[in-house]
Formats: C-alpha cells, structure tokens, sequence
C-alpha cells in the first residue's frame, strides 16, 4: 500500500514562502494574492477533483492532512483556501455518489476559479437549515438572491459564491435553494475585514441585490430544516473536518515552537535548557498529549466519508465532535506554547502571538460548542421532551 507524501503537493520551499508572508499580511490586513497563485499553479485547488476531471484525485483524508500542513505555515491562507476546498470536497461527494449537479465545481477549480462559502448569516443560528436570504424564481429554474452573508472569506478573489436562499413563493415553498452566483454589479463587497486574528481570509460582508443565478447553477432545492440531502451532508462533513484540519495544524505548529524555545533558553539558575525543567517538561507532554488525540480521529472520519460508510444518525455528532474537540485543544496547546515560550511571545512580532490571535477564531466557526453539545446530548439521551 502506497503511502501518501504530503510534500508532493505542498512542497517545503512553498511553505516556507508562504510562512514568510504571513506576518505581513497579518500586519498590514492584507489577502495573501500570492500564496492563492502559487498554490493555484502547484494544482492545489483541484486536490479533490477526480483524475477524470483534471484533478488530483485526493481523498478528503489526504486533504485533511494538506491543511494541516499549510495551516502549520499560515493559518490565514489555509483557512482561506478551506472555504474553496469545502465546495470542491461536496462535488467530490456528489460525484462519488453518483449525483449529479456540481461538475462545474469540478471544471472550475481545474481551470483556476476560486469558489467562496456564502452561507453564513448575521444572527441565523439554523445555518444549513435555514435563511434570512430571499431566493426568488425567475421562472426558467433559475433563482435571484437578496440577503447579506458574512465572513465570506476569499472575499477579494472569488469568481462563484456557493450560498443559500429561501424561496418563499412557488407553490411547494418554503425550499432552501442552494445555488451558485457569479461576481456581478448585483453583489456588493464590504471593506470591513478589520479582526483580532485570522486577518488575511480578508472574510468580508457580503451583500446580494438580486444577483443571479441561472437554471445550471441551481444545485438543489430541499425542504428546510434538518434534511438527509447530499448538499447537507456534504458541506457538513467536509467543512467540519477541514475545518478541524486548519486548527489542529496550528496546533501542531504551536508546539513545534514550544519545543524549539525549551530547547534553546536556558535558566539562569541551573544553567541548564528549559527543556530540562520539570514544570516546562510535563506542560510540553500535556500539549503532545492532547494534540496526538485529533490527527487520527480527523484522519478516521475523513476515510469514512471517502469510503461512503454509512453512520446514518451519528454523522452529525461525530462531525460537531471532531471540530469542536479540534478548536478546543489548539486553544489549550496554543495557551500552553505561550507560557513555555515566556514573555518574547507577548509581543506582535513573535509567531506565537500571531498564532495565539488566529487560533481564537476557531470558536466562531459552526458548530459552535453550544450546538455541538446540543446534538451531542440528543444523540446520547435523546430529544428534550416537548
């Protein structure tokens, strides 16, 4: 069995490009347009588009591992490049589902277009399941959307905006219509991307006056509210696991950079590196101890989604799972980074600062621990009693 060499498509001279640029797209809150052309020229953001289609080929499971690695770079641009990943990762469903709809994804990303996630929204905590976004049929299948999305990240460089809308006026309404719109005098950018941390996704406001898409770029229409449909699944468990990838990879980096500071300073009063010391040794195994639990749960779930295993009811808390536990032990390793690394990593120029500002995004991403909880609890000792 032949073994998967993340290297082949992130290179080590790329990332060390990448990492050189991260600081300063950070300071200057800037979108990394050169870390998107390179990796667009290395193939990167046809990983998941079958060999058939131009693509690599890759299974969620190696992409999983591809965003750690770059997140372990530059968390910004990894998280940037997820968004697209994640409507290349639901082609890939669709497709090894034999359904069909979204081989334009495919035929996108192989050309080089750049596809942004639109469906989150100020203030609706159904997500999937539900829009404040008015979806209105033009009576040719296709559908023109009205609303405001939020953190739409690649804000500066997508070509097509996947979102989602409800359609309140034909005669089987209310559907949620998922669809895809191109960038219009119809859809209007805000300059507002001004964050703590995670400042080159540039994930900015998003608002759509009207702005269209035709009957081809329609891919589902499904009733709201919870639903087995491939478009629920497949944007659930591939942006819950990348997105689980991104944070566990900057933890990994987080404690790269602990061992590396334990090992160079040293105590004035022993003499001896900090790697030596007692307290910074047993902080350092916790960090390692903690982050050896995601890697394989990431890698795990990600196989089954490649490998379409059927986990019927508990997909949804082990997906919730798997993020939330994921932002919860960056934070902690990346808390822990901070005290081994001492007072040089309270100031901005350190890369820990950096990391410690990014990896607080994480708690804003769905789920958030009150909905992953939530579908915990239910899946454990079923629904609240009405």
């Amino acid at each position: 069995m032949s073994t998967f060499d993340p290297t082949a498509f992130l290179p080590d001279d790329l990332l060390e490009r990448i990492r050189e640029r991260a600081p300063i797209h950070d300071r200057e809150n800037t979108f990394p347009q050169q870390d998107l052309d390179e990796l667009r020229a290395a193939g990167y953001l046809s990983i998941l588009v079958p060999t058939e289609r131009g693509g690599a080929g890759l299974g969620l499971a190696e992409a999983a591992l591809l965003q750690q690695r770059l997140a372990g770079a530059a968390p910004a641009t990894a998280l940037a490049v997820n968004m697209h990943l994640v409507w290349t990762g639901v082609a890939k469903v669709f497709s090894d589902r034999g359904v069909p709809g979204l081989e334009f994804v495919q035929d996108g990303a192989v050309a080089g277009e750049v596809f942004a996630f639109g469906i989150s929204e100020g203030g609706n905590d159904l997500v999937l399941f539900g829009s404040d976004t008015a979806a209105v049929p033009d009576g040719d299948g296709g559908y023109a959307f009205t609303g405001t999305k939020i953190f739409t990240s690649l804000a500066p460089v997508w070509t097509r905006l996947g979102l989602h809308g409800l359609d309140t006026t034909s005669p089987d309404a209310p559907k949620l219509v998922f669809a895809f719109v191109e960038r219009t005098d119809a859809v209007t950018t805000s300059d507002d991307w001004d964050t703590l941390g995670m400042r080159g996704t540039q994930s900015r406001t998003t608002r759509l006056n009207g702005a269209v898409a035709d009957a081809a770029h329609v891919v589902r229409r499904i009733d709201p509210g919870p639903s087995p449909d491939p478009i629920v699944f497949g944007i659930f468990s591939v942006f819950e696991i990348l997105l689980a990838s991104v944070y566990t990879g900057i933890a990994r980096r987080a404690l790269e950079l602990a061992i590396a500071t334990a090992q160079k300073r040293h105590s004035k009063k022993t003499g001896l590196a900090y790697s030596q010391d007692p307290d910074i040794r047993w902080r350092i195994a916790d960090m390692g101890l903690a982050y050896d639990a995601l890697p394989p749960q990431i890698a795990a779930l990600a196989r089954d989604v490649d490998d379409r295993v059927d986990n019927g009811a508990r997909w949804f808390p082990l997906l919730s799972g798997v993020k939330h536990r994921a932002i919860t032990m960056a934070k902690h390793v990346v808390d822990e980074a901070m005290l081994v690394a001492g007072g040089g990593s309270y100031f901005s120029a350190n890369e820990l600062s950096r990391l410690y500002r990014d990896v607080l995004a994480g708690a804003f991403h769905p789920s958030d621990p009150e909905s992953a909880h939530s579908t915990a609890a239910s899946a454990l000792l079923g629904p609240i009693e009405s």
